[in-house]
């Protein structure tokens, strides 16, 4: 991502380092996402890791669905 900005490099980051993330990688019928986890068996796919432009098109894989999935141990 590119950001162009008058402000300075420090304000624009302020409280990174705050943020807590609890997203996870999963592979999903071959294809590889970020998601969110909602509970043990749910989550909200966040983004797709992709090199196929076919995986961005499929609706079943949209950012801000929720999706079932087992979480392996």
């Amino acid at each position: 991502m590119i950001q162009y900005t008058v402000m300075p490099l420090e304000v624009v980051m302020e409280g990174i380092e705050e943020m807590e993330s609890n997203q996870m990688e999963i592979v999903m019928n071959g294809i590889t996402m970020q998601v969110q986890p909602l509970n043990s068996t749910q989550a909200t796919i966040v983004r797709l890791i992709s090199g196929n432009p076919q995986d961005f098109l499929n609706p079943q894989f949209t950012p801000g669905r929720v999706i079932e999935f087992q979480p392996r141990i």
